[in-house]
């Protein structure tokens, strides 16, 4: 069956902007690769850990992780999920430094057969521009790097300039 999952995102290092996407995705779809559709989505580098867990909020003292280590919610797949316990959502937090949160809800939008032609998951609406993963700090930093390259032979000797 396919389901309609919106993906909303909560906040983040440099989050600036309301940033939501909506996907038809075959309900056996795994937390593995929810986590890469988000990361492509969002164009963000797969270069930080992850995690999935359940909650009242993201920031709740009762969460459920689903790692898979002997908890309730074991199954790594949407339907294994869903419907979740009353009050809890799903989210996903990306980069333990950064902490880019994203929750992930099943519309109200009835399941329905995948459709001849359509390619899942399908994006079926955008809103707000994908964020940058590393802020305006990373472009800057590296012409920094870059500059300091060019500034000398790239060997210190630590004592003073004899050139003089």
């Amino acid at each position: 069956m396919i389901w309609t999952i919106k993906i909303t995102l909560l906040g983040g290092a440099y989050a600036t902007s309301q940033w939501v996407r909506v996907f038809e995705m075959d309900a056996a779809t795994d937390q593995e690769s929810l986590h890469y559709l988000i990361q492509r989505t969002i164009g963000f580098d797969d270069d930080h850990l992850y995690d999935f867990f359940v909650a009242r909020t993201p920031r709740s003292r009762g969460l459920i992780g689903l790692d898979g280590e002997g908890d309730a919610f074991c199954e790594k797949t949407l339907a294994g999920l869903f419907p979740l316990p009353k009050d809890r959502k799903l989210f996903y937090y990306f980069d333990y430094g950064d902490s880019w949160v994203f929750q992930v809800a099943r519309t109200r939008k009835a399941p329905f057969n995948p459709r001849p032609g359509t390619h899942y998951p399908h994006l079926i609406e955008k809103i707000g521009e994908n964020p940058d993963q590393y802020g305006k700090c990373q472009e800057d930093c590296e012409e920094d790097e870059d500059e300091d390259k060019d500034a000398g032979d790239g060997e210190s000797t630590g004592a003073p300039d004899s050139t003089t």
